[in-house]
């Protein structure tokens, strides 16, 4: 008795389709062009996921740095004051401070500038 692959290769073309679900023409209904869009975009979705990082620590980086010159310091000395003051905050919090808390930022940035000079 011979062996029908048929269920085994439906099931596996069929994953692709449906991670192709959304994309445009043939790439979403065709099996071949669906699988090269699907592994392409898998590749991209693996880097974006890297670069969300360094995308997000440069987006702190601003926020406190307009926050901060707002007090009259740049960020890097800014930065070298609150080390000098032994403040352990990460630039997250720091940016969210920025934003949402600018009294509280303020102080920061005194305390920074006290410690520089």
């Amino acid at each position: 008795m011979r062996v029908k692959r048929g269920l085994a290769a439906h099931s596996r073309h069929k994953k692709y389709i449906d991670l192709a679900k959304g994309f445009r023409g043939g790439r979403s209904r065709l099996y071949r062009t669906a699988r090269e869009a699907v592994e392409r975009s898998l590749q991209y979705a693996y880097v974006g996921r890297k670069l969300r990082k360094r995308d997000f620590r440069s987006l702190w980086i601003q926020r406190i740095n307009a926050g901060a010159r707002l007090g009259g310091l740049s960020y890097s000395r800014f930065i070298n004051g609150l080390n000098k003051a032994g403040v352990a905050i990460n630039r997250k919090i720091l940016a969210d401070l920025a934003v949402r808390h600018q009294d509280d930022f303020a102080q920061l940035v005194a305390l920074a500038k006290s410690k520089l000079s």
